[in-house]
């Protein structure tokens, strides 16, 4: 079985660590109704980019 040869410190461990974390999504703010949506996502209304690509 493998063992390490040498503990791994707490600053090791922390920084490994530290990028485990949640991400925030990315949301905008649609210019034509003024809703927040995901970014580069067509809207709820079928906006994308402020033309209308869902009838």
């Amino acid at each position: 079985m493998a063992v390490p040869a040498r503990r791994t410190s707490k600053t090791k461990k922390n920084s490994r660590r530290g990028q485990q974390k949640l991400k925030q999504p990315a949301i905008s703010i649609d210019a034509r109704t003024g809703e927040y949506h995901l970014s580069h996502h067509v809207s709820a209304d079928g906006y994308y980019n402020g033309q209308k690509v869902i009838k």
